[in-house]
């Protein structure tokens, strides 16, 4: 008798219908130009090293996708933690999934990566139910290579320490709706501004001119203040 085959990796939708495959793909781009645009402030000469960088990233990443839930154009998107553990909420109607994201290895998360917030098991539970959100966690691993610019990006449901039920590179290209939808119909098919902003301008300092400097004010002289005395 043959084993049986192995089943079909899981993919995010059959989790749940909101980690449809455009919003998956929107969310990875966000946090990967919000890297690029960590890289391209960077400056080392000044001291800036992959651990600064790496902070301003995660900002990055945090702001723009707070930008775009508070934009109104993805009603499907909502933050659920503003903090330091950010969650992001991928659906509606208080019944979306839970989201992290960290940068790293997709296939070596860190016990940090796997913890739950208890606002994120709760929204779980609410969106799956408590049985099949037991020990379950979604994250977006954001890949880097040897200077820092992302080389993908992977969806992962990971539960406990060492079961991977989905593992998704999401591709980092416009969908055919949304490049029939571009403006101009020229669309460069890589990590491609998608929530009106342009990132850092080129060759723009980010520090304030110096005035210059205003000539102080001459000490009066004796003489004018014996002159003084006598107007007086």
């Amino acid at each position: 008798m043959e084993p049986p085959s192995p089943a079909p990796p899981c993919l995010p939708w059959d989790f749940h219908p909101a980690l449809s495959e455009d919003r998956l793909r929107l969310c990875a781009r966000l946090l990967a130009n919000a890297r690029r645009d960590a890289l391209a402030m960077a400056s080392y000469e000044l001291g800036d090293d992959p651990w600064s960088v790496g902070c301003r990233a995660f900002a990055f990443g945090r702001h723009r996708l707070k930008r775009a839930a508070a934009s109104g154009d993805y009603p499907w998107l909502e933050v659920l933690d503003d903090s330091a553990h950010f969650v992001f909420v991928i659906g509606s109607n208080g019944q979306g999934v839970p989201v992290r994201f960290y940068r790293g290895a997709a296939d070596e998360p860190t016990e940090r990566t796997l913890r739950r917030q208890e606002g994120e098991a709760q929204q779980l539970s609410l969106a799956l139910g408590t049985e099949a959100a037991e020990g379950l966690v979604f994250r977006f691993a954001v890949e880097t290579g040897e200077g820092g610019q992302v080389e993908r990006v992977v969806f992962l449901a990971l539960r406990g320490e060492d079961r991977v039920e989905c593992f998704w590179p999401v591709p980092l290209t416009l969908l055919p709706a949304e490049v029939a939808g571009a403006q101009g119909g020229a669309v460069q098919l890589r990590l491609i501004v998608d929530d009106g902003y342009e990132g850092p301008a080129q060759n723009t300092s980010f520090s304030p001119a110096l005035r210059p400097a205003l000539p102080r004010p001459k000490a009066p002289s004796s003489s004018s203040r014996q002159v003084g005395t006598k107007l007086l």
